[in-house]
């Protein structure tokens, strides 16, 4: 008789109906919002300077997450009545509470992203695997 499989992770954890957990974890963890949460962890932004504060986020990529944010309760989207329009995103305090996991996970790109360039030309080289090598750069 075949045994049990033991589930482990933070998974086993959460209701049967998780499905919506897995939607905020995509949403948090996107590569844009990440660099957003973070750029905006400074202060309000008008969009245009948030544009040029996230390289290579497109117009539309900035509109769909700063409406995703603003959606979710992270951000809020000001409007000021002036000429020309003025527009400020800023961070909620829910927002805010992802500041230190964000910055986290930047700094983690940022101290090891030669080693994962390193491994990736490992791996066009040599291929993932049992014969795949890792490499440990630095």
């Amino acid at each position: 008789m075949a045994s049990a499989r033991q589930v482990s992770g933070p998974c086993q954890a959460w209701p049967e109906d998780s499905g919506f957990i897995r939607e905020v974890l995509d949403r948090i963890g996107d590569k844009w919002t990440v660099l957003t949460i973070s750029t905006l962890s400074g202060g309000s932004l008008r969009y245009s300077d948030l544009q040029a504060s996230v390289p290579g986020i497109s117009q539309r990529m900035l509109t769909q997450t700063l409406k995703h944010l603003e959606r979710d309760g992270l951000l809020t989207r000001t409007a000021h009545a002036e000429v020309p329009p003025r527009v400020e995103y800023a961070l909620t305090d829910l927002g805010r509470s992802l500041i230190d996991a964000v910055r986290g996970m930047v700094d983690w790109a940022v101290a090891h992203h030669g080693e994962v360039a390193g491994n990736r030309a490992v791996s066009a080289v040599r291929g993932v695997g049992r014969d795949g090598a890792w490499v440990r750069m630095g």
